[in-house]
């Protein structure tokens, strides 16, 4: 499997899903905007709040992968979960929020595509 979204918490425990997979929570879930509290405007990489996040899984149609999300969520040790687009090159140039700090606290190291 070739990863396309990894959710990470703070712990660095990870749910990674495949092309498809990320294609179909996007889609189902309205591409996670009801859960986002930060997120990069150029790619898919974003802040989730984990109560949130629930909720919309809970709320969404089915999804083959919601069950290991909702788990992931639950054990978080903070508030937030971390996304991390692993398809696209970017620099994240656009996101001016400071929630873009926390991610790439997170995340930095994690992927290719991590670039400050």
């Amino acid at each position: 499997m070739v990863a396309a979204l990894r959710f990470l918490d703070e712990d660095g425990q990870d749910v990674e899903l495949d092309a498809n997979e990320a294609a179909a929570l996007m889609a189902v879930t309205d591409e996670l905007e009801a859960a986002t509290v930060s997120a990069c405007a150029q790619c898919r990489s974003r802040v989730v709040a984990t109560v949130a996040l629930v909720d919309l899984l809970d709320a969404a149609q089915p999804h083959p992968r919601s069950g290991d999300l909702i788990e992931l969520a639950d054990d978080a040790p903070t508030l937030h979960l971390y996304v991390l687009d692993l398809t696209t090159e970017c620099k994240h140039s656009r996101w001016r929020d400071p929630g873009f700090a926390e991610w790439l606290d997170v995340i930095e190291g994690d992927g290719p595509s991590v670039r400050s």
